[in-house]
């Protein structure tokens, strides 16, 4: 049996090789791919040759064992229907529509723990976004917005917007976010924001500090959110939080360093810097919180923002090399590109 799998083979190279694909084994299921979603952060990270090779592709997920170096196989979001069982699999599992963590095949073995039905009521194209819907879940646990709070979001990728949907279901008192790209920018007020800001425009700090300033003592954000995966935009959503506000850091820069202006107000302003990432739970949560209760959540979220209406590009999977040509070149063109199989 054949299959095509995507490999990364260098600084923006990728390749869409055929290899043999061996029958399931006993407790293993054959998948066939459907669709899957290409991430413009971490993918476009590796595409670029920006990911520390010695750091493992993900320490969480056994189809991503290994390192991040050339070649490699990467991605994380693959939607598709069991095609066949190996013995010791329950029948019940034939033909499902399933969602797996796994990089970019068309048909991939895998163990029934790694995979996710799809619930009836999400389509195909809804549950490629379940990765970042969770990841966009985690980065509201680890901010704990509050009534009335004053909140900000440097980027608007869609890890971005999903977030922003979320937020704009809490009563706060105001919801700026801020993108490069108008595309992403109106979509962004679409789903709930007050205002979405351009960070490179000249007032851009003071238009988004005037907007967070309120009745309050210090001006600022309450809580700001830096998820663009720009290095320089932390500087900012520092600048843009007040006293005693929280940062959540949830963009990897990879190889890039951030360069932070921390001599001043900073010093002063006891604000906390939170670092948010998708692979595990606050420990304080995991009393309450567990990766099942966080799905379920993320599937809830899935059906209520419907986020399939920001797929912008769809590629068949021979042509991934132009899929990630096109989120290097061209990112204001892009919200969520799929691979099609």
């Amino acid at each position: 049996m054949q299959r095509l799998a995507l490999y990364f083979t260098a600084p923006r190279q990728v390749e869409v090789r055929e290899e043999t694909l061996v029958e399931p084994s006993y407790g293993q299921l054959l998948v066939r791919t459907l669709i899957s979603a290409i991430s413009s952060g971490t993918e476009n990270l590796i595409y670029r040759g920006q990911a520390p090779e010695d750091l493992a592709a993900d320490e969480a997920i056994p189809a991503l064992a290994g390192e991040l170096a050339f070649p490699l196989k990467y991605g994380y979001s693959v939607v598709g229907q069991v095609e066949s069982l190996g013995p010791g699999v329950a029948p019940e599992w034939q033909d499902r529509l399933i969602l797996a963590f796994h990089p970019h095949e068309s048909r991939f073995l895998a163990t029934p723990d790694e995979l996710l039905p799809l619930p009836p009521e999400v389509s195909v194209e809804g549950a490629v976004f379940f990765p970042n819907m969770e990841t966009a879940v985690t980065l509201l646990l680890d901010g704990r917005p509050l009534l009335g709070e004053q909140v900000a979001v440097f980027g608007q990728g869609i890890v971005g917007l999903l977030l922003t949907g979320l937020l704009a279901r809490w009563p706060l008192a105001s919801l700026v976010t801020l993108d490069l790209h108008p595309r992403r920018r109106l979509a962004s007020e679409t789903l709930g924001a007050h205002a979405s800001l351009d960070p490179s425009a000249s007032d851009a700090q003071e238009r988004l500090v005037s907007l967070l300033q309120g009745p309050r003592p210090y001006p600022g954000a309450d809580l700001t959110y830096e998820i663009s995966g720009n290095p320089t935009a932390l500087d900012q959503a520092i600048a843009a939080t007040g006293f005693s506000g929280r940062v959540v850091i949830g963009s990897w820069y990879g190889r890039k360093r951030a360069d932070l202006q921390l001599g001043g107000r900073f010093h002063r302003s006891r604000m906390r810097l939170i670092s948010s990432q998708v692979s595990t739970i606050a420990p304080e949560l995991t009393g309450r919180w567990n990766k099942t209760r966080r799905y379920h959540l993320a599937w809830q979220m899935l059906r209520d923002l419907n986020p399939a209406r920001f797929i912008t590009h769809r590629f068949p999977f021979p042509q991934a090399a132009q899929a990630y040509e096109l989120i290097d070149r061209n990112p204001a063109e892009v919200i969520q590109v799929i691979l099609t199989y």
